[in-house]
């Protein structure tokens, strides 16, 4: 008898000793995975961060090069040729402009593309089309502007 309940003693401790072993191990692994969640929540956020300060980046070119083809309309000359310095600054600001737009069909949902689009459009109908006598380039651009930044600032939250 005395041999029998020593027998279930060792039973019982060796069976306390797999269930605690698992317990521990439940323990380290749970561990371990909330550590891998935090570390790819992290990275997430970091990647976040840098595709919104891009898009920020982007954003700011396109606005930047914007105002300086607005420049160009409103300095427009009545007359003017290939090797003008208005044509030479304007054709600049306009390329870039050009190259501005096309990235921000890439990185931006299509909504803002096309605000953005409408915008350049008629920015370089402006630039180098004119505008009827009195009319004013100013108010001539507001609307799709406007719609371009209220676009950007919806997509980007």
């Amino acid at each position: 008898m005395t041999r029998m309940s020593g027998q279930v003693w060792v039973s019982l401790i060796s069976l306390g000793g797999v269930a605690l072993g698992g317990v521990l191990s439940y323990l380290v692994q749970h561990r371990t995975q909330s550590a891998e969640r935090a570390e790819w929540q992290r990275r997430q956020l970091a990647v976040s961060e840098a595709r919104r300060a891009e898009r920020l980046a982007l954003l700011e070119r396109f606005i930047e090069v914007g105002a300086e083809a607005e420049r160009a309309a409103f300095s427009r000359p009545a007359d003017h040729d290939h090797t003008d310095p208005w044509y030479l600054t304007a054709s600049d600001a306009m390329n870039r402009l050009w190259v501005a737009e096309r990235l921000i069909r890439i990185q931006f949902p299509l909504p803002v593309h096309e605000a953005a689009r409408a915008y350049f459009l008629d920015l370089n109908r402006t630039v180098w089309e004119g505008l009827p006598e009195g009319e004013s380039v100013r108010d001539h651009l507001e609307a799709n502007r406007l719609a371009f930044l209220d676009a950007a600032r919806g997509a980007m939250g």
